[in-house]
């Protein structure tokens, strides 16, 4: 590690604090154009509700297929306020996506001080791998979990008696929501590099305690997936295993020892 200058504490919360705010300036820029957008972005989000991903076993492929879940209604509003505030999470919400490379380079520029100087190159890769992971994350929730949620959440049990009205704040809660949840995922590989560098684990006992990584990987699925149904929780868990396994490759290579499982 480089010789430098140890940082107290105060002078951490107050390089934190001076992190936070640039991430914020970042996100508010982009909110000011987000904003302008957000019906927009509404009509995007709605994509879920107007279409379904269908599963052809004999041809093993998912298609598309156009099914209003809303038919003859549309998403309502339920106070004054809540068509406002909602166009105000859907623009803050796709300002934070947008910012997310700045948002990631703050959070390197914090840790790079205690890191290597042949590891402080590695920030734009950290950069792309990090937003990259984010956007397959939240686009993984949004074009396969959400169309079956939704299929199944507005479809159990109804029968001819009970007609889904949505309520708009609460529709864009959902999705945004499980997006940024399934989005902070998909960061697994890196946050399992950087413990491993931090030296709190190694490849050896991520591969030695896998089985336990599974059980956990479904428990958390069971947890975030909007509905209690198996399927859609394995189509969380599953990509959960396989960041773990990536997780565990990238760790033996930034590893400080070469390690062999």
């Amino acid at each position: 590690m480089s010789e430098q200058k140890t940082m107290s504490f105060m002078e951490h919360l107050s390089e934190l604090r001076k992190k936070i705010m640039v991430s914020l300036i970042a996100v508010t820029i982009a909110f000011l154009g987000t904003f302008n957008y957000s019906e927009y972005i509404l009509q995007f989000i709605m994509f879920p509700l107007r279409y379904t991903l269908d599963f052809s076993v004999r041809k093993m492929y998912m298609y598309y297929v156009y099914s209003d879940k809303l038919k003859n209604t549309k998403l309502v509003f339920l106070s004054p306020a809540e068509g406002f505030w909602m166009n105000m999470k859907i623009a803050l919400v796709a300002a934070f996506i947008i910012a997310l490379p700045v948002v990631f380079q703050q959070l390197w520029s914090f840790i790079s001080p205690g890191l290597h100087s042949k590891e402080k190159k590695y920030i734009i890769p950290f950069i792309f791998v990090a937003t990259a992971l984010f956007l397959v994350g939240a686009s993984f929730c949004f074009f396969i979990v959400l169309p079956f949620a939704l299929e199944f959440l507005l479809t159990y049990k109804v029968g001819d008696y009970m007609m889904p009205m949505l309520s708009v704040g609460q529709y864009v809660d959902f999705c945004l929501k499980f997006i940024l949840a399934f989005g902070a995922v998909f960061e697994l590989p890196i946050i399992i590099v950087f413990f491993t560098r931090m030296g709190f684990v190694t490849p050896k006992t991520l591969a030695k305690n896998r089985r336990y990584a599974i059980v956990i990987a479904f428990i958390v699925a069971a947890i975030l997936t909007p509905t209690p149904d198996v399927f859609n929780q394995t189509l969380m868990a599953v990509p959960m295993i396989i960041l773990y396994e990536v997780g565990i490759l990238a760790s033996r290579i930034f590893s400080r020892k070469e390690v062999i499982v």
